[in-house]
């Protein structure tokens, strides 16, 4: 079946809600919504479009290629795509480390490539203009990173603003999930003036997106009403931090662990269709190192992925913005065992939505029937039952309609 718009896409539940696509349409004919229950989705304009495929080019939602590197790969390449180095360590600013949702690697990293190597600013994503909402931001200081800090377990779509980095005077530095930086490196590949200004690019490990109807249904859980929230937060402000709203002035909190146990239910399936949980299309990108405790301050784990990544990790070590010793690839299953899980799946989920003849996205070299065949026989049958489950169930086998903008 073949996808002729990102009307297509959404319909179809490939959308990974990166926003690239409203970047990357000349005419400005997709612009973007929060759907409540499923997460931001493209809404195309009817009548004009001219069908020049750019919105499906810069896409990550219907598939990914991923090179080999020189020499062929090796096991670390299958699990965890292009690595030059593995970090772990934190920010050595402790207000940084602080305000961060692991060790504060990434908002570190981003300081480093303001103050020292000329990059005029961030683009990211913080708190929008509700409580539950995210916004895509411009930060171009160091008090509007540490403003902006934070894990935000809800919809963001920081690409649709890659504009910005085109615009801008000197270089800039992209931070987003692992589809986001997906997108960007499709993006750079049709667009020069964007490959041109985007410096370099972190990305920070992902096990998927919420929709914002997990947020409502959090703070209703706790005996509160969604309007009357005010100022969410997710985590960050010591480690692993709390999920913390203020409610009429009072404030509300539960545990990062409780929360995330919550709003894990809500993520949309396309997420469980995802190769990329730790960012392999970045220079960059970090996670948090579960598999240590440090005293309720947070440790990151830092991989650098190409030379550019390499060369910005080892300066910001050397300025004194981060604190890293060297690890290996070991460390990323210790930490996150659950995104190589996923990954070790996915054959699998995409073996049942063939069988179901649906749409589904195409992954190219990321070795997935090798990752599955080690798979016991129950966790097979799960992957592929689950999955047919699920689509029977949550309606996949019909187009989802959307009203058009």
């Amino acid at each position: 079946m073949r996808l002729k718009t990102v009307r297509d896409v959404a319909e179809w539940r490939l959308c990974a809600g990166c926003g690239a696509c409203a970047y990357a349409c000349r005419d400005k004919l997709v612009s973007l919504k929060d759907v409540f229950d499923d997460g931001i989705r493209p809404f195309v304009a009817e009548g004009d479009c001219r069908d020049c495929t750019d919105c499906l080019q810069v896409c990550p939602g219907i598939g990914l290629s991923r090179s080999l590197p020189q020499g062929g790969a090796n096991g670390a390449f299958e699990k965890w795509g292009p690595i030059l180095s593995v970090w772990e360590g934190y920010a050595i600013d402790e207000e940084v480390r602080f305000r961060g949702s692991s060790g504060g690697a990434a908002t570190a990293i981003a300081l480093y490539c303001m103050e020292e190597l000329g990059f005029v600013g961030v683009l990211h994503t913080g708190a929008g203009d509700t409580a539950l909402s995210n916004k895509t931001h411009y930060s171009a200081s160091r008090e509007e990173l540490l403003a902006r800090a934070g894990s935000r377990y809800s919809p963001a779509s920081p690409c649709d603003s890659f504009g910005l980095i085109e615009s801008a005077e000197r270089p800039s530095l992209f931070i987003g999930k692992p589809c986001d930086a997906a997108a960007l490196r499709k993006a750079a590949g049709i667009r020069p003036a964007l490959k041109e200004k985007a410096g370099a690019s972190v990305a920070l490990f992902c096990a998927g997106t919420p929709s914002t109807k997990g947020t409502a249904e959090l703070i209703n859980s706790l005996g509160a009403e969604v309007a009357d929230a005010r100022e969410i937060r997710y985590r960050g402000r010591g480690w692993p931090g709390v999920f913390s709203a203020r409610i009429k002035g009072a404030p509300l909190e539960v545990s990062y662990r409780e929360a995330w146990s919550f709003l894990q239910k809500y993520r949309p399936y396309r997420c469980h269709l995802c190769p990329d949980g730790t960012g392999e299309f970045a220079d960059i990108s970090c996670g948090d190192a579960w598999h240590r405790e440090d005293g309720g301050m947070g440790r990151s784990i830092v991989l650098a992925r190409t030379m550019r990544g390499q060369e910005i990790v080892e300066g910001a070590i050397r300025a004194g913005y981060l604190k890293l010793e060297r690890s290996n690839e070991g460390a990323i299953a210790a930490a996150q065992p659950n995104l190589l899980e996923k990954k070790s799946a996915l054959w699998g989920r995409l073996l049942a939505f063939r069988v179901f003849t649906l749409p589904s996205p195409a992954f190219n070299g990321f070795f997935l029937r090798r990752l599955w065949k080690p798979l016991g026989t129950k966790e097979k049958v799960r992957a592929v039952l689950g999955t047919a489950r699920r689509i029977v169930r949550r309606g996949y086998l019909k187009r989802k309609s959307f009203i058009s903008a």
